[in-house]
């Protein structure tokens, strides 16, 4: 069975809305938890289970989104020349850069001031497209080796350092550089290696051509996340190569677990990359026939993404600074001259785990009908073009 190609692919978007909520969640626990501001939610020495894991799953959003959106570009492709698709990409591209060191970077910090600009999850996607419309030009294969050769060996780059070069710590290097006495750029998304994953993404959006059967689709899918979880396995367990932090034994299981699964993020490593793309792919593979309320539900928000995206960082904020005021910390305290972990007055602000949940829900909640209208909107008027910016 093929689908039609004026078929909107259900799968794409469940993942993409299952990604962006689990993403939520992540970001209710950097303004909720106390844990955020005096330790790292992932480190086998100070963390719990379920703070580890509830950090943990949420490691998959930006390699998903980021695969995912390579795939929703080649596909957008199919209605546009190469020109019209890359001079949509190029301008895409700019415009989050745009909005990371604007839109995006206030909601984070409500600083008026704008004393520190972060180049985050946004910005690496903007990168990532102003990259991919230069790539949609070359042929298929030479996109798929410039994702690869880029994916498994730019770990290979771990062990060169340029100190104080800011550009070199944009290509491969998690930084902060604090360019005056009162503002800093804080470099989360080093360009590589996310710069290949959107094109990996792109290249993957082939097999979605009417012309691929689906069933052969799924065995090819399942074959390589199956694959890429196993070879993570080995390379993770040995310590051989693809992760600059190694895996270590701690003498108990719950610790040698953790540690096992936290591969280096900022950049994203080969082995992070194995096991985040390996099981999105298994995902792909296995949900093309998911129907039902729960899957609109979710697939919903993957429909609206951006759009989602700028309103849960405006309503965790101003969550975050109604619980201040109402525990008595202080809402002035929650707008932030730096990153919400680095704010030295956060210090003593924080609540268990289980109000992280509770608010993480009820974010969802309140922004589900307005993703939902959004989206109905968007789908009723594709003519006007600026929606595509949304």
């Amino acid at each position: 069975m093929t689908l039609p190609a004026n078929t909107r692919i259900e799968s794409i978007d469940l993942l993409k809305g299952f990604v962006m909520v689990l993403m939520a969640l992540d970001h209710v626990r950097d303004y909720f938890h106390y844990s955020a501001f005096f330790f790292d939610p992932a480190d086998p020495t100070q963390t719990t289970l379920p703070l580890f894991f509830t950090r943990w799953v949420t490691h998959f959003c930006a390699p998903a989104f980021s695969f995912l959106a390579g795939t929703s570009a080649f596909m957008a492709g199919k209605r546009r020349t190469k020109a019209e698709l890359s001079d949509f990409l190029l301008k895409r591209g700019l415009w989050l850069v745009f909005v990371e060191l604007t839109i995006v970077g206030f909601a984070w910090s409500f600083d008026v001031q704008f004393r520190t600009y972060g180049l985050r999850v946004i910005w690496s996607l903007g990168i990532s497209m102003i990259f991919l419309a230069g790539l949609i030009h070359l042929r298929r294969v030479y996109i798929l080796a410039f994702s690869l050769l880029l994916i498994c060996f730019h770990n290979l780059l771990d062990t060169i350092h340029f100190p104080g070069n800011f550009f070199w710590d944009m290509i491969h290097e998690q930084s902060v550089y604090q360019m005056t006495q009162d503002t800093r750029i804080v470099i989360g998304y080093p360009i590589i290696p996310w710069i290949a994953v959107m094109p990996l993404g792109y290249y993957f959006g082939g097999f979605y051509d009417k012309t691929f059967d689906s069933n052969e689709r799924q065995r090819l899918f399942n074959y390589i996340g199956v694959s890429a979880i196993l070879l993570f396995i080995l390379l993770r367990f040995t310590n051989w190569y693809g992760d600059p932090t190694p895996f270590k034994d701690y003498g108990t299981f719950s610790k040698n677990l953790m540690s096992f699964l936290n591969p280096n993020k900022y950049p994203p490593s080969f082995l992070y990359l194995l096991m985040t793309l390996g099981l999105a792919l298994l995902f792909l593979a296995n949900s093309e026939k998911f129907k039902g309320k729960v899957v609109d539900f979710f697939a919903t928000f993957g429909r609206a993404p951006f759009f989602y995206y700028i309103l849960h960082l405006y309503l965790i904020h101003l969550l975050a600074m109604i619980f201040a005021e109402l525990s008595g910390f202080g809402w002035q305290k929650v707008i932030f001259s730096t990153w919400i972990g680095l704010e030295p007055n956060m210090q003593g602000y924080g609540f268990d785990l289980w109000v992280v949940y509770a608010v993480w829900i009820a974010v969802i909640l309140m922004l589900y009908p307005l993703c939902k209208k959004f989206d109905i909107y968007k789908r009723a008027h594709k003519e006007i073009w600026w929606l595509s910016y949304l």
